[in-house]
């Protein structure tokens, strides 16, 4: 009978010993882990201070528009991100509103943002004369 017990206790000394080193590597796992969102949150911010890349616009769009053209186009698309930029502040005041207004509206707001830099860069290209924003259009 305590040969039975031995045995016993063995082995749940031996599944507290698994355990503890489990909760080791566990821990050194996640001490690594701030690390590496750092290096993420590092390499993230590089790629949105860029020019590009684009997500949701094309960076060759507009390079065989005119300078008319461009100034059509950033027109339009200033005009479009004003009108964005209303629908969300107006989503975002009602209840649940901010969940409205990512669902909905900020997607197109970014592919907007982006349009809107995509003709930047290339008016800058080909220097062309800027164009005076419009009444509608927000100042930064």
């Amino acid at each position: 009978m305590g040969s039975l017990r031995l045995g016993a206790d063995d082995g749940w000394r031996s599944r507290v010993g698994i355990m503890l080193v489990r909760l080791i590597m566990l821990r050194g796992l996640l001490a690594a882990r701030p690390l590496r969102l750092a290096a993420l949150c590092a390499l993230l911010t590089g790629c949105a201070s860029a020019d590009g890349p684009y997500v949701f616009a094309d960076a060759g769009k507009y390079q065989f528009h005119n300078c008319e053209q461009l100034a059509t186009a950033s027109k339009q698309k200033h005009e479009r991100q004003r009108e964005l930029k209303e629908l969300i502040d107006k989503a975002e005041q009602a209840v649940g509103g901010q969940i409205v207004s990512v669902l909905a509206y900020r997607s197109d707001y970014m592919a907007v943002n982006e349009e809107v830099q995509v003709i930047d860069s290339t008016v800058r290209e080909k220097n062309c004369a800027a164009s005076p924003p419009s009444k509608g259009t927000p100042r930064r």
